[in-house]
């Protein structure tokens, strides 16, 4: 009963680190670009826009199709890394040796 007890134990502790991670990466952004920095992406690390901003000159074309084509690059490749930051952490939390606290 003690070993499911301990098993118990841990099952909490990972959890609780998991919330943590959630709260630490909601304040943790990555940016990207697109069409040589004529839009810029902010995502905060679950993923979310946070800020877009484009450059009055992606304007100049007025080539709305190329603009939303660059807006929707840069948004795409914004969640690719904030992914791979969940990811990287997430390999971190599965690394917790038994018996672990948070770190």
């Amino acid at each position: 009963m003690a070993d499911l007890q301990q098993l118990f134990q841990l099952g909490q502790q990972v959890q609780g680190r998991l919330q943590q991670l959630q709260s630490e990466l909601a304040g943790r952004t990555v940016e990207a670009t697109a069409g040589a920095g004529l839009v810029r992406v902010t995502v905060d690390g679950r993923g979310m826009v946070r800020t877009l901003v484009i450059d009055p000159e992606a304007f100049a074309t007025r080539d709305a199709e190329l603009l939303g084509d660059l807006v929707l690059s840069a948004i795409a490749e914004a969640q690719r890394r904030a992914a791979e930051l969940v990811s990287t952490e997430m390999r971190r939390v599965q690394g917790l040796p038994i018996g672990a606290g948070p770190a």
